[in-house]
C-alpha cells in the first residue's frame, strides 16, 4: 500500500484521489474549500483544509513522507507553480502536477514536477492507475466499471501461451491484443506464446484488471 496526498479536489483531484482510496491506498486530501474538504471527508483516508501556499501547513502534514503528491490545485497557475517549488524544497520524492496548457507545464517541469499531465487528456481514473502499477502503460475507461489497460509482460510469462496463463479463468478479462515491437498480434489465439518485450492490451471490469495489475507489480 502506498501513500497518496492530493492537492486540490476539484473534479480532476477529487477522481484521482477517490480512485486512489478504490486500489486499496491512503489518500490525504487537501484544499482551502471547506466546503470540498467535507465533501471528500467520507470518501478518503484523510481529509484537511489548507492552503498549498502555506509551507508550513504542509510540513506540519508530513507531506514529505508521502510517496507521491499530485498538485491539482485550479486555473491558478502561480499556486500550483509555488506549490510545487515548495513540495520539491521540502523533499517530497514524487510530485505529479496538473497544467491547463503546454506553457503552465514546461514551468511545472522547470520548477520540480517530476510529471506533468493534462486533463484533457490524462483522466484521473487513468492518472490513478499509472500512478500504482508499474507495469501498466495505458488505462482507458470505456464506461463505468469496465476498461482496457495496457500492461508489460512479467519474465514470468516468457515461453508461455495464453492459454497456460489463463487470463479468464484467473482474472475474468480478456486478453485482446499483443504488441510486440512495431507489430501488433489482433485477437491472439490461446496458443500464442508471450515473448519478451511484449506488451498486453487486457479488457474487462475494472475490479477483475486491478487484480491483474496488483498481481503483476509482486
Amino acid at each position: 500500500m502506498s501513500q497518496f496526498a492530493v492537492i486540490g479536489l476539484g473534479r480532476f483531484g477529487a477522481s484521482v484521489a477517490t480512485n486512489l482510496v478504490r486500489m486499496g491506498h491512503e489518500v490525504l486530501a487537501i484544499d482551502s474549500n471547506e466546503a470540498r474538504v467535507r465533501e471528500m471527508a467520507d470518501q478518503v483516508t484523510h481529509a484537511v483544509e489548507a492552503n498549498a501556499n502555506d509551507e508550513e501547513a504542509l510540513k506540519a502534514l508530513g507531506i514529505r513522507n508521502f510517496d507521491v503528491v499530485i498538485v491539482s490545485i485550479g486555473q491558478d497557475i502561480q499556486a500550483s507553480i509555488w506549490c510545487c517549488l515548495i513540495l520539491k524544497e521540502l523533499g517530497v520524492k514524487y510530485i505529479v502536477a496538473k497544467a491547463i496548457n503546454e506553457l503552465h507545464g514546461k514551468v511545472l517541469q522547470k520548477v520540480g514536477a517530476d510529471r506533468v499531465v493534462f486533463p484533457e487528456r490524462d483522466m484521473g481514473a487513468r492518472v490513478a492507475h499509472n500512478l500504482v502499477a508499474a507495469n501498466l502503460l495505458d488505462y482507458i475507461e470505456l464506461a463505468p466499471g469496465f476498461s482496457i489497460v495496457e500492461v508489460v509482460a512479467k519474465p514470468e510469462f516468457y515461453g508461455k501461451s495464453l492459454r497456460d496463463l489463463g487470463f479468464r479463468a484467473k482474472y475474468g478479462i480478456i486478453i485482446t491484443a499483443i504488441k510486440r515491437g512495431k507489430k501488433v498480434l489482433i485477437a491472439p489465439g490461446a496458443d500464442d506464446v508471450i515473448q519478451e518485450g511484449d506488451v498486453l492490451v487486457a479488457i474487462g471490469e475494472d475490479r477483475q484488471l486491478e487484480k491483474m495489475e496488483h498481481s503483476l507489480d509482486e
